[in-house]
């Protein structure tokens, strides 16, 4: 899983192996990969838990579809390299989908949660709990302008 600390011991000849580790990872795991906010992690941890997914999975492996890991970029050269960026309250300019794929094509991450990994939370209008958090971690916190000053 990209960004995480779990790797999925897999060997695309055990199917088996595949769909128990799907479903023996715990819903703090899920958490912890980059990008996935509490809501998304429940809700990818509930479809793994549920028998008629894995049977899906398993069928569907069966029949030739192979599941591989993302090639790697050579991303170390873009400006927003190695920095995540969480966004809270509305933004005027772009949208939401907008920045987080200005973030991304630059080289950052974006996550859905503030943690102290964070690097900058862009404060929009009316910000909601992740402000409080980025506040109370001490997270680096800048407007929609001095983000857009950045991409």
């Amino acid at each position: 899983m990209r960004n995480s600390n779990r790797h999925l011991p897999y060997n695309s000849t055990d199917n088996s192996q595949l769909i128990h580790t799907l479903q023996s990872i715990k819903l703090e795991e899920w958490q912890e990969v980059k990008d996935v906010g509490p809501v998304v992690a429940r809700s990818i941890y509930e479809f793994f838990q549920e028998k008629k997914n894995l049977e899906l999975i398993e069928k569907l492996l069966k029949v030739g579809v192979t599941i591989e890991e993302p090639k790697r970029l050579a991303i170390s050269h873009l400006p927003l390299a190695n920095k995540t960026f969480v966004f809270t309250g509305g933004l005027e300019t772009l949208t939401r989908d907008e920045a987080k794929d200005k973030v991304r094509q630059l080289g950052g991450d974006v996550s859905e949660s503030v943690s102290k990994e964070t690097d900058y939370v862009v404060v929009g209008s009316e910000p909601g709990s992740k402000y409080d958090e980025a506040k109370r971690l001490g997270v680096k916190m800048i407007s929609e302008k001095e983000f857009l000053e950045m991409v």
